[in-house]
């Protein structure tokens, strides 16, 4: 004779893990609303220079670094960032990363002197640098196996879509709005971002034995990205064989192959590259 609690159990236990489906996927909604403001930043400012540039009485060069600033800062912390959410928890990375990157926002749009909005703009990068990399290791961490490639799928769509409409985005609120706006709309959107992670990220973190963080191939990475970042961000203004541009590209692969070397021989690296060293 069946138990008169089975049933009620069956459906409790039935509901739970409906309830586990939907949040997986509303995590998915959540890592998406910060990656989509992150990626439309990286295109959507380019359509307001010229507008910028009037405003604020910035000289090409000048100008250039209103683009370069983020993008050096951005790819200089992005190893970084992903082993520090690893390390110290992800979601709250992801969220410190959306705070800072919406404040820097805000900033942008208050900036009243070009090298104000430089500044702040190699801020919002960092902030991105924070966040982005927490994003997919969530996404791995939330999904199991055989739903992972959907949500990356989704989450590299949302990816391209805000890089290709990003000058359109620019150009509209530009021209309705103002070139302060394209700064100012991350705010809310931050905070939703933020409320929604607090709702429906579930902390996670590395939980390999023994994790410590690697500071050494930290900095050495992040040194020879910079580098590598700037030589080829700068060659054409100085030219490529410039001794500016050849020094950067020296320091870069010095950087990066000590950071190698430092790796394989670490006890517990970084990023382990064992695998390629038993494969040669």
């Amino acid at each position: 004779v069946r138990s008169p609690d089975v049933c009620p159990q069956l459906a409790s236990e039935t509901a739970r893990m409906a309830n586990a489906d939907r949040r997986k996927w509303w995590t998915l909604g959540a890592v998406s609303i910060g990656l989509f403001m992150v990626m439309l930043d990286n295109t959507v400012v380019n359509v307001a220079l010229p507008t910028i540039s009037r405003t604020l009485g910035m000289g090409m060069s000048s100008l250039e670094w209103v683009v370069n600033g983020y993008t050096l800062s951005f790819a200089m912390l992005m190893l970084t960032g992903g082993k520090l959410a690893d390390f110290f928890g992800r979601r709250r990375f992801f969220i410190t990363g959306l705070v800072l990157f919406s404040v820097a926002s805000l900033v942008c749009g208050l900036s009243s002197s070009g090298g104000f909005l430089i500044a702040a703009r190699v801020v919002q990068g960092a902030g991105a640098a924070l966040l982005t990399p927490a994003t997919l290791s969530i996404i791995s961490a939330t999904f199991p196996p055989e739903q992972r490639g959907t949500a990356i799928g989704i989450w590299a769509g949302v990816s391209a879509t805000a890089l290709a409409i990003g000058p359109m985005v620019g150009g509209l609120v530009t021209e309705h709005m103002g070139w302060n706006w394209i700064f100012f709309i991350n705010v809310p959107i931050g905070a939703v971002g933020v409320l929604a992670a607090l709702r429906w990220i579930d902390e996670t973190r590395d939980t390999a034995f023994e994790q410590r963080l690697d500071l050494g191939g930290l900095a050495l990475a992040a040194a020879g990205v910079f580098a590598l970042t700037y030589a080829l961000i700068d060659a054409n203004h100085y030219g490529w064989s410039s001794i500016r541009i050849l020094g950067l590209f020296a320091i870069s692969i010095g950087c990066l192959a000590a950071f190698v070397t430092l790796e394989l021989h670490q006890r517990l690296p970084m990023l382990d590259l064992s695998r390629f060293r038993n494969a040669t």
